[in-house]
């Protein structure tokens, strides 16, 4: 599974790599409103809910569809401005459909894919179905959709000024800590794109992200997710890469048509692993999930055993003990080592124990 992003016959210098304040305000908003999915920022997180003033913190709750379990993509800006001023202005320039369009997609589950449907503004039976959706999710998106119907205005005015308070009570000196980061590895990949090339560029963002060329010059950036999606960069002339401190292990994807294509990526953090693939992952599930395997796996977890060892224990087959090893190793779940003429097999219990980290990272992601 994978979403991908054709970018046939652009050159690598549309490739755009820069920080976004907006784009990392929404990552503390969505860190804020969803602190299980970071534990590495529980302690930011608790430290600004305490500080924030209430009435701040209520109103965060009325706009949070916004960027609870995604973002809605103008938050996630494709061409990022200097300012967070400068970036809330470009959005105030969006027209009202486009606006509404991208903040049903979240509060009234409308497809991200699909922007040729009527306007929910005008057409009174997607107007209906809107208010349905927004209704069976509770009151607060209920009548965040009602008001976001009946005046966009007075709502895009409410969200805007949401925004700012949210920099004067936090972002401005979260920002001032994090823009240096960010602004570094973005030269960093420009110049790997500069030097040598997209498919290195790419390959720094993320092991999730890859360059693929296909038949007849055909050129796709491709996003290791738990989605099914493609989507074009060759009208809205590039991609956008906005660096983030906030977001992992997320690796959102502003895929819609009608928008430019953005990718925001965590920065590299020291001590924390590369994410590992989604055919990792499924692999390992796979090899532990038998249970033969399962059960030689609790056995080499308390040391190491030798082929004849574990078919004695488990009154198996040498060969068959040898073929579920095989698996558990391919699986990258094993470490040998040898011992005279015998082979030994223990349990990697590191990649063992990441599992789950994995797992959930790459549901997340």
């Amino acid at each position: 599974m994978s979403l991908t992003i054709d970018i046939t016959g652009l050159p690598d210098e549309r490739l755009l790599f820069t920080p976004s304040p907006l784009g990392e305000l929404s990552a503390m908003l969505h860190v804020l409103s969803e602190p299980a999915h970071h534990p590495g920022l529980h302690g930011w997180a608790a430290s600004t809910m305490t500080t924030i003033p209430p009435a701040l913190a209520d109103r965060l709750g009325e706009g949070d569809f916004l960027w609870r379990s995604s973002r809605a993509d103008f938050l996630v800006p494709g061409l990022p401005g200097a300012t967070l001023t400068e970036e809330l202005d470009a959005v105030d320039r969006i027209d009202d459909e486009q606006y509404v369009r991208a903040a049903l997609v979240l509060t009234c589950g409308a497809s991200r894919l699909s922007h040729r449907i009527s306007s929910p503004l005008t057409d009174p039976v997607e107007q209906e179905r809107a208010r349905e959706i927004a209704l069976a999710r509770g009151p607060r998106q209920a009548d965040f959709a009602d008001r976001l119907l009946a005046d966009p205005a007075a709502v895009r005015a409410l969200i805007r000024r949401l925004l700012e308070d949210c920099a004067e009570a936090f972002f401005t000196e979260a920002w001032r800590r994090v823009l240096p980061e960010l602004a570094a590895d973005a030269r960093r990949k420009t110049d790997l794109l500069v030097r040598h090339g997209a498919a290195e560029a790419l390959a720094a963002v993320s092991s999730s992200v890859t360059l693929a060329d296909g038949d007849e010059g055909r050129r796709r950036i491709v996003i290791d997710k738990l989605q099914d999606n493609a989507t074009s960069a060759v009208a809205a002339g590039g991609v956008t890469f906005i660096p983030t401190a906030f977001g992992r292990p997320h690796l959102l994807v502003v895929s819609a048509a009608g928008w430019r294509p953005v990718v925001q990526y965590p920065v590299a953090s020291e001590g924390v692993p590369a994410p590992v693939s989604l055919a990792v992952v499924q692999q390992r599930l796979e090899a532990l999930a038998h249970p033969v395997r399962l059960r030689l796996a609790r056995t080499i977890a308390r040391g190491p055993h030798t082929t004849g060892e574990l078919a004695a224990a488990w009154q198996l087959s040498a060969p068959e003990v040898s073929r579920h090893l095989a698996v558990l190793r391919k699986a990258g779940l094993l470490t040998t080592h040898r011992r005279g003429r015998y082979m030994l097999y223990q349990l990697d219990l590191a990649g063992s124990a990441r599992l789950g980290t994995d797992l959930l990272e790459a549901v997340l992601r």
